[in-house]
């Protein structure tokens, strides 16, 4: 029996994740690890009340007692894997969780469940939790941007495919396992890899599933690798590697998972979500909030309007229209440009309640809505691109071209303290985010012990 191969590309990101240190990240990195996990533990808590988030966690707690690490709301426990499981569903389960856009990738509900997780159990230092974090969106990044968007072309959600991935690098990162250890955890993460986009068509639940399942798995993986099991080396560039499989006939190109390593640091381009919405809308409702703003424009004031959109990009929020225009229900709401583009022009913002019922059915939005339509240009679609183009019902029309902006501090802290407060009992949001945001490094410590008060 062999150790995986040093030339392959999982054994190089293997080694790399195993010998980084946190001072080895550039200091831009700094302080997005504490948004991204004050950003991640918002969403738990803003979709813990959930059905899908009581069931997740009604699964973990049969699978056995265990002291490893905690579950918030409620101040369970359960192991790493399961723990990271229900946090990484709840987290996922408003959409509301940031992006990569060029492969549509979501690694905070990953990443972040899988550090907290295997953080907690290894009684890991501060240092050694925000490198993990590091690598698992480093991964992540990498992993999806060799692919870029085919994978939801083909009807699979990348998000299920990447993240057992970068939550093996993550917890292996973690467990101090070394490159050869990690390289047999990515290798088995191959196999835990999936996700269907079957959820469009219905707006069931299985999305959800996708993110907490990744970091159940990746840690898994880990763990598996850490008693010896071994992984195929090829998982990334070998015959019947990750690529060949998923995207059979198509010409990818393995240079960009190793490419730059530890030089050009692609984790950091995760864009944050400020409203719950497919990824591909924020940017549209960004600009309809602007322009009502800057014109003093109410719903009534528009005759309707035009989304210029990339085709890929239209056939998941703007088609059936029919369906678009009337959500039945969140997940489909979620990924609707027309409703929640009349959100935002009607209300002048796009909160979670935008996903209820009363707001799904509010006359006044859905009419707007329907005056809402798009047009797919080909030229889009190298990020979140667009033009949105509002005709005026007394003449006049107001365009703007729509795209990614960069991270704001200050809306992710807004957005933390709303979905804190949608907690009930509502948490001191003020000592979780002193915990995570209070100084150069989050204190990981108190954060966990935090959590044994933050009840449901």
């Amino acid at each position: 029996m062999t150790a995986p191969s040093d030339r392959s590309a999982a054994r190089i990101l293997a080694d790399w994740t195993a010998g980084l240190r946190w001072a080895d990240a550039p200091a831009a990195q700094h302080p997005l690890i504490g948004l991204r996990v004050l950003d991640t533990l918002g969403l738990i808590l803003a979709g813990a009340s959930t059905d899908a988030a009581a069931a997740a966690r009604q699964v973990a707690g049969r699978q056995g007692a265990s002291d490893e690490a905690g579950i918030v709301p409620g101040g369970g426990r359960a192991s790493a894997a399961w723990a990271a499981f229900v946090h990484g569903v709840t987290a996922h389960c408003r959409d509301f969780d940031d992006t990569f856009q060029d492969s549509v990738v979501h690694p905070g509900s990953v990443v972040v469940p899988a550090a907290l997780a295997v953080g907690e159990a290894n009684r890991a230092a501060d240092a050694d939790i925000a490198a993990a974090i590091v690598a698992g969106y480093e991964v992540a990044a990498r992993l999806g941007s060799v692919a870029g968007r085919r994978f939801h072309i083909r009807g699979l959600h990348a998000t299920g495919i990447v993240g057992p991935f970068a939550a093996a690098a993550t917890a292996g990162r973690l467990m101090g396992l070394d490159g050869a250890a990690i390289a047999n955890a990515f290798g088995l993460a191959g196999s835990m890899a999936g996700g269907l986009m079957a959820f469009v068509a219905d707006g069931s639940w299985s999305k959800w599933l996708h993110a907490g399942w990744a970091a159940h798995g990746g840690i898994v993986a880990a763990q598996m690798a850490a008693q010896g099991f071994r992984g195929p080396a090829g998982v990334l560039d070998g015959r019947h590697n990750l690529y060949a499989a998923l995207l059979a006939g198509e010409d990818v190109s393995p240079a960009g998972l190793t490419e730059g390593l530890g030089t050009a640091w692609r984790g950091a381009e995760a864009h944050f979500k400020y409203y719950p919405c497919a990824h591909v809308i924020q940017p549209y409702l960004d600009a309809a909030i602007d322009l009502r703003r800057e014109h003093g424009l109410r719903a009534g004031d528009i005759a309707g309007g035009v989304c210029r959109i990339a085709p890929w990009a239209a056939q998941i929020v703007c088609e059936p229209r029919a369906a678009k225009l009337r959500p039945d229900s969140e997940m489909a709401a979620i990924a609707s440009l027309p409703y929640l583009l009349a959100v935002a022009l009607a209300k002048g913002a796009v909160t979670l309640d935008a996903l209820d019922a009363p707001s799904r059915r509010d006359p006044a939005v859905l009419d707007l809505a329907a005056r809402l339509t798009h047009e797919e240009d080909p030229a889009l679609g190298q990020g979140f691109d667009g033009v949105l183009i509002l005709d005026l019902s007394e003449g006049g029309r107001r365009e703007r071209p729509v795209s990614s902006a960069p991270p704001d501090a200050g809306k992710v802290l807004a957005k933390f303290r709303a979905n804190a407060r949608r907690a009930s009992p509502a948490p001191d949001t003020d000592a979780l985010e002193r915990a995570v945001v209070g100084g150069p490094l989050p204190d990981f410590a108190r954060l966990f012990a935090l959590f044994g008060s933050v009840s449901d």
